[in-house]
């Protein structure tokens, strides 16, 4: 799952608007913004943790010699190891993640809800924010098939067609 920097204030935004709006929290008018970067800074750690995955099953794939076609199962193992939720746990993982986040911040006044509660709501907030991408993940990889996964030509290429199809659906953030 891709989770791009620019998305990460809406979704965001999203979660905490939806939060308060089903009374599940409470935040002080004047520190919205700031819960809101406390959610942003579970996104952007996400983030981080899978480029540092990625970066690291590439760099095993090239000392060991391997075809980069391992690079992907590498990565799934190293991310295992660290329980680090990729695919659909992914969603998981970050729901789970700023829950915590909500119930350590000193910026939410009170939280009202149980777990299951605010999972319920921040979960679909995830899922709908990061459909878009993953639409456009399978687009992109349907226009580069010719181009072999893990490949330094396949992400060139995917950067490339992905910022194509932003442009063309408008969704150049």
């Amino acid at each position: 799952m891709r989770i791009y920097r620019e998305r990460i204030p809406g979704i965001s935004s999203s979660v905490v608007k939806a939060l308060s709006a089903n009374e599940l929290i409470e935040v002080e008018p004047d520190l919205v913004s700031e819960v809101e970067l406390d959610v942003g800074s579970v996104l952007k750690e996400y983030r981080r943790v899978d480029y540092e995955l990625s970066e690291r099953a590439k760099d095993l794939v090239a000392s060991r010699g391997l075809d980069y076609s391992h690079t992907r199962k590498l990565k799934a193992k190293l991310a295992a190891e660290k329980k680090f939720g990729q695919g659909e746990d992914a969603i998981e993982w970050l729901v789970r993640q700023i829950v915590e986040i909500l119930l350590q911040s000193r910026n939410v006044e009170e939280i009202y809800g149980d777990d299951n509660d605010l999972r319920r709501v921040i979960g679909p907030i995830i899922k709908k924010e990061t459909g878009l991408e993953n639409d456009m993940d399978r687009e992109v990889r349907r226009h580069i098939k010719n181009f072999e996964e893990g490949t330094a030509d396949f992400e060139i290429e995917y950067q490339k067609t992905l910022d194509r199809i932003r442009t063309n659906r408008g969704a150049g953030d």
